[in-house]
């Protein structure tokens, strides 16, 4: 158990705290915690018994049978102050009298519990109330004299514990065959991260039984469990995806630095003395790949996908947008190491410097955002998506919130060259309707001469487009059918081509080119393009976006 605990409670017992409350569902664990801190005579004297209530059982010594005439918490609390020994009485599930928003709490019950607190409190003999719940209920008659005490989800030396253990034990049996990687059992204690103990044992149960044997392919299983935790918040979204970065066509500096930061999560990055990546905001052309790259990246990393929606965050009730970015907050640094993905962030946060029109609310969630951003200790990194960045305030890009910030701009031809042959083999791969297409060097040059400025969701459609009319008439895909579409297509690079050219304006000096440099050679500088949030046109690259770092 963390010192932080352990201490806090012992110290708050020793100062004889009246009223404590713990919020957790890990009854288990944090009873056998509070006994051990009890029971050590050398920290705490005099000794204390531990004395436990529940509706189940009444109220007993701790792990003895109760009485079933204290099965009511009125009947507790009175069998509570008549004890004369040094004494911890812990009481569970006492929330479904303590109110909610909806019912008003059992008033003579927090009376009760108030004259037990000052008895307790000027009595000669040391005492001290527990309420342990997995939900915090506090009426306001008592918040002045309730001291709250966090009890942490377990640490990942206490999940790798537990499964060592389970290894030790499944493999003794000769019911487990070992082949996990060199830091596949730290991969998957860190995975297990933000479950509680049980969730944990079962997850490595579930990895086990599968197939009887444990590999690194085992993480996933795990990360399933994190659904559960994720779903219960209502603002995140687990996003499951199978798209690799070598899925996608171009976007190579981009790629190669997700692909070095690979692991940075890990001890031995830690050890080397590199801290967690914060994360980057992607921004630029509609339909380049922004959002692919978020999928890809959690694949590649073996890390669970988690999506923030910025609409469900704001709620009716004052306070709820607030509590409701804070949950999602919590959550993600709960099932740590993590990729948190925000798409389209500046449609949530677009107005978040100023708050105008709603009371200050989105400036409070967009400061809880940024603040976050800029302490965030977890292994939670953040990949935001922008279509248009300018509309962001200005703190949110400054460094120490992302890493660095990438500009996706229109494939060049090296890249649609390679987005049509992953797109053209994906989609033919079955083989009928291939027929005599041969997807060789001549077609793709072809097809890359004929799409000059489309974007990558463009090239992906006319394929899909030109499937559809071979489809139609039960017949191969020829080269006709693809020439077709294309000429159909109306690409986004003509239909709001000032627009793309002020985004390129802005990221010349601002952001790194997601391309690498020699798959933008030799593509023709675009017009110098109009004045954007003062930047000059002339400093424009080709294609925007500066040189990324060595």
């Amino acid at each position: 158990m963390p010192d932080d605990f352990a201490t806090n409670l012992r110290r708050l017992i020793r100062a004889r705290f009246p009223l404590l409350s713990i919020q957790t569902a890990e009854e288990s664990r944090v009873l056998a915690e509070i006994a051990a801190v009890v029971g050590n005579r050398t920290q705490i004297a005099p000794a204390r018994q531990v004395y436990t209530w529940s509706t189940a059982n009444g109220f007993a010594a701790l792990g003895q049978p109760g009485n079933a005439e204290t099965r009511t918490p009125h009947a507790a609390l009175t069998a509570a102050a008549a004890l004369t020994m040094p004494s911890v009485v812990i009481l569970l599930d006492l929330h479904p009298w303590m109110g909610s928003s909806s019912t008003p709490a059992d008033t003579q019950l927090v009376r009760q519990i108030k004259d037990t607190v000052r008895f307790y409190k000027d009595g000669p003999v040391p005492r001290t109330l527990i309420m342990i719940s997995p939900i915090p209920r506090i009426p306001p008659d008592l918040e002045s004299l309730v001291t709250l005490l966090e009890f942490p989800l377990p640490t990942e030396a206490q999940i790798r514990s537990t499964l060592d253990g389970m290894i030790s034990r499944n493999t003794a049996a000769g019911a487990l065959t070992l082949a996990l990687g060199p830091d596949g059992a730290e991969r998957l204690a860190k995975a297990a991260l933000g479950l509680t103990a049980f969730e944990a044992e079962n997850a490595f149960a579930r990895a086990m039984v599968d197939d009887g044997r444990l590999t690194d392919d085992d993480i996933v299983l795990v990360q399933e469990e994190k659904r559960q935790i994720v779903a219960k918040s209502g603002v995140l979204e687990v996003v499951r995806s199978s798209i690799g970065l070598d899925d996608i066509g171009g976007l190579e500096n981009l790629k190669t630095w997700l692909r070095k930061r690979n692991g940075a999560w890990l001890d031995e990055a830690a050890a080397y003395g590199l801290p967690a990546p914060k994360g980057v905001l992607v921004t630029g052309v509609p339909g380049c790949g922004k959002s692919m790259t978020a999928k890809a990246m959690a694949s590649a990393w073996s890390l669970p996908l988690v999506r923030l929606d910025i609409g469900r965050v704001f709620g009716g009730l004052v306070g709820a947008s607030e509590q409701n970015m804070r949950t999602a907050l919590r959550t993600a640094e709960a099932i740590a190491p993590c990729v948190l993905w925000i798409d389209e962030i500046e449609k949530g946060f677009a107005s978040g410097a100023s708050g105008q029109g709603d009371s200050g609310t989105s400036a409070r969630v967009f400061g809880t955002f940024l603040s976050w951003m800029q302490e965030k200790t977890a292994a939670v990194f953040v990949i935001a998506t922008a279509n248009q960045i300018g509309l962001l305030p200005p703190e949110m890009m400054r460094k120490g919130r992302f890493d660095e910030i990438f500009f996706i701009d229109l494939p060049t031809d090296a890249e649609r060259k390679v987005i049509f042959g992953l797109h053209l083999k994906a989609r033919l791969k079955a083989g009928p309707a291939l027929g005599a297409l041969a997807v060789d060097d001549a077609l793709l040059d072809e097809l890359v001469g004929l799409t000059e400025g489309f974007s990558g969701a463009e090239i992906e459609q006319v394929v899909i487009s030109a499937c559809f009319d071979a489809f139609n008439e039960r017949r191969a895909l020829t080269r006709d059918d693809l020439r077709h579409e294309i000429g159909n297509t109306v690409p986004l690079s003509v239909t709001q081509s000032e627009q793309i050219d002020a985004l390129r304006a802005w990221a010349d000096i601002r952001a790194v080119a997601a391309s690498a440099p020699e798959d933008r050679a030799g593509y023709a500088t675009p017009e110098p393009a109009p004045s954007f949030l003062g930047v000059p046109p002339e400093s424009v690259l080709a294609r925007g976006g500066r040189p990324v770092e060595a």
